[in-house]
């Protein structure tokens, strides 16, 4: 996919105020507009330049296209890197479907996944304020545990000349035991201030987790890759395996190979049903780096005349 510059396809520099983003759009319109112009590619530019519009012209949407698409050049080949989008707020329910219809891929791929788009709503009497909502990255310790955790959060706002600023704001927030991937948050009162005395609105925290050295989660279960010796595989042993939340001691069965799987029921992430922790068994050789360890190669060499090759083949 490639990347779409709209301050080119409208033709205004980057830190250009929303005034002169709109002068520039409404010139490109009455040029392009297919009911008016008689450009041979009118239609097609006019799809280009109404969706620089509706990105360019929205502060949220604005400071999305600006992060994600910072060091990009027109054409260039693009993939939103994961989780670009945390610790971003945006107001609003998302993108409308007729947006993301209308619209690029490129549009799609950023905006069908954001929040905002909802734009500012006004009411004559009370109103509740609008729902907020953001990404935020836990750890995976943090679902084990449960945690209080300072969680700062983006703005996106245009200032008085309608250029986009991000304002910060740091919470407090209390993370339940058992939290999963997907899961919102909600603190009540966090989001748009109400119209004339109403309650504000909620800010919706999506709870997503960090990339972890050691695990990889999926759903409530836990998978990770358990290095085991060769002699531990051969024999049987029981090893330690430490998991975000608790010690255990796995028994691995005699004649265990590379790739086997094993599954310890109950023990991923907790809740009314608890994930279970996989174990992706990985044989490791010790080196032959001294005398004696070369002296027991040469010897499980010439005694076992084991050929692995020959045991591949034989595989059904």
């Amino acid at each position: 996919m490639e990347f779409k510059d709209y301050y080119q396809v409208l033709g205004v520099a980057r830190d250009a105020p929303t005034e002169e983003i709109k002068k520039a759009y409404r010139k490109l319109a009455r040029k392009y507009h297919p009911d008016v112009s008689k450009e041979a590619d009118a239609g097609t530019r006019m799809k280009e330049i109404n969706e620089a519009w509706a990105v360019l012209q929205d502060a949220e949407k604005r400071a999305a296209y600006d992060q994600v698409g910072s060091g990009y050049q027109p054409g260039q080949d693009f993939r939103p890197p994961p989780d670009w989008d945390a610790g971003f707020e945006f107001s609003g329910g998302g993108v409308p479907p007729h947006e993301s219809a209308e619209f690029s891929d490129f549009f799609s791929q950023i905006f069908g996944r954001m929040g905002g788009g909802g734009g500012a709503r006004f009411h004559q009497g009370p109103a509740r304020g609008q729902d907020h909502h953001a990404k935020v990255l836990l750890s995976v310790e943090d679902a084990f545990e449960g945690a209080t955790r300072q969680i700062s959060l983006r703005v996106p706002k245009a200032d008085e000349q309608g250029r986009v600023q991000l304002e910060t704001r740091t919470l407090n927030v209390k993370i339940p035991q058992g939290v999963t991937a997907g899961q919102l948050i909600r603190l009540a009162g966090q989001g748009a201030p109400g119209h004339n005395g109403a309650p504000a609105g909620d800010l919706m925290l999506e709870v997503q987790f960090e990339p972890h050295a050691r695990f990889r989660v999926e759903g409530r279960d836990l998978h990770v890759t358990l290095p085991i010796a060769p002699w531990e595989a051969a024999l049987g042993a029981v090893v330690p395996v430490e998991t975000p939340g608790a010690k255990l001691e796995v028994r691995i069965p005699a004649g265990a190979q590379s790739g086997k799987q094993m599954r310890v029921r109950g023990k991923g992430i907790p809740g009314a049903s608890p994930g279970d922790l996989f174990l992706d068994l990985k044989v490791v050789l010790p080196p032959a780096q001294t005398p004696v360890a070369r002296a027991l190669y040469e010897t499980m060499a010439r005694d076992l005349a084991f050929d692995p090759r020959a045991t591949v083949e034989a595989a059904p």
